[in-house]
């Protein structure tokens, strides 16, 4: 099953378009601090979108999305839509972006801390969370099926004691946003899909302090955790190449 890129220049315009999310995204984190809404980073990162001359993929027809990126804080875990709240220091925050550049779509997402250095818990939720992306994608060594990379993402959660989101998974990304295979942030080395060179996936452990259970929120997008545990939540779109793994949205 491929996930639809199969052109140098469809992947070609991938490696632009990441670039260009990473670029936002490096940008992005010298916006947030105590006092900014999350409407106003959602305003600036339109601006920054249509300025590097890519389209804001949430709000086409293929999504309908209220704003052009997701912002999850505290007990959010993804899917959160930009609300007028404003960031208190010591506020966990996820972003979570898809833009499309050329007609081909990235997708990226990174926690941090509000206006505080990680310490304590919060800082072992965001570096486990990020440890098991990396995880996932040193898993690739060429094709691949997709229970290895779920199974690497799910080592490092299980020994970090984090609580796995397991209704919400990866995803083929490219020509579409979300695309065939599911990519689980658990699983069984071996078992899945057969990834091939020129596929690409977008990795995405979520993870929570508590306990493994999740509910949608009233505005029908937001999904948070049910005990009102943090939430981090971590993302690259990754090629998959003749001998491992390119991470696409990075500078």
């Amino acid at each position: 099953m491929q996930t639809g890129v199969k052109t140098p220049e469809q992947i070609q315009a991938m490696r632009e378009g990441g670039k260009l999310l990473a670029t936002i995204y490096d940008g992005l984190k010298k916006q947030v601090h105590a006092g900014v809404s999350e409407l106003e980073l959602d305003a600036w990162v339109e601006k920054e979108i249509a300025r590097l001359g890519a389209i804001a993929t949430y709000k086409t027809s293929e999504v309908n999305f209220p704003n052009v990126i997701c912002i999850s804080t505290n007990d959010k875990i993804v899917h959160g839509v930009p609300t007028d709240y404003v960031l208190e220091k010591g506020d966990v925050v996820s972003f979570d972006l898809v833009i499309t550049y050329k007609g081909m779509k990235t997708d990226s997402a990174f926690t941090m801390i509000v206006d505080e250095v990680p310490s304590g818990i919060k800082k072992h939720l965001l570096n486990v969370t990020e440890r098991s992306l990396m995880a996932g994608i040193d898993a690739i060594h060429g094709p691949v099926h997709t229970g290895d990379i779920g199974a690497a993402v799910e080592a490092v959660l299980t020994k970090g004691k984090l609580g796995i989101v397991r209704e919400l998974v990866g995803h083929g990304v490219g020509l579409e946003m979300h695309m065939p295979p599911e990519i689980p942030n658990y699983g069984k080395k071996g078992s899945g899909v057969l990834l091939k060179p020129g596929d690409t996936i977008a990795i995405e452990p979520m993870a929570m302090l508590g306990r493994e259970h999740i509910k949608t929120g009233s505005d029908g997008w937001t999904f948070r955790t049910k005990d009102g545990s943090l939430a981090a939540h971590f993302e690259h779109t990754v090629l998959i190449t003749e001998t491992g793994a390119e991470i696409l949205t990075t500078l």
